[in-house]
């Protein structure tokens, strides 16, 4: 009898301090440029998009500062830990980026690192930064929806 297959793990990697200091307008998916260590670190969920953002060169679009941790296996493969990656994406979709870069106070941040039918995929947003009291908002509406959350679980 043939034994249920094991329901595979998912990796994702999330930049949960973007959404909480930046405005996301509208999101793009594109693939990601990465070496083979790289690929088997994101897979154990080694990695880290904190401080870390999209910019255009040369009509393609890099990001700077994600951390991939150096793969413990990986000797002389390893590459640097926080170097510049290239990320796949449409023209259309690059013209697009880079029509919203040049608006003013607008920046591309990655908001998701993950994996699609075995190919590592990053989920970008544009991206307006938050005042201090926007800041302020998102704590107290969070704060309130769990004192909400608290009351009705206690009503049951």
């Amino acid at each position: 009898m043939a034994t249920p297959k094991q329901a595979k793990k998912t990796v994702e990697i999330e930049n949960r301090k973007a959404r909480f200091d930046y405005h996301i307008d509208e999101t793009f998916e594109a693939g990601i440029v990465l070496k083979g260590t790289e690929v088997k670190s994101i897979r154990a969920g080694e990695a880290s998009l904190v401080d870390s953002y999209a910019w255009i060169r040369e009509d393609e679009v890099w990001v700077t500062g994600m951390y991939i941790k150096h793969y413990a296996q990986g000797s002389y493969a390893n590459v640097d830990e926080r170097r510049d990656r290239k990320l796949l994406l449409h023209k259309k979709e690059i013209a697009e980026i880079e029509k919203g870069i040049t608006r003013k106070g607008y920046t591309v941040v990655p908001l998701k690192l993950y994996f699609k039918t075995g190919k590592a995929k990053m989920l970008l947003g544009m991206a307006k930064g938050k005042k201090q009291y926007d800041k302020r908002e998102t704590i107290r509406a969070k704060d309130e929806q769990r004192d909400l959350d608290r009351k009705l679980k206690g009503a049951k």
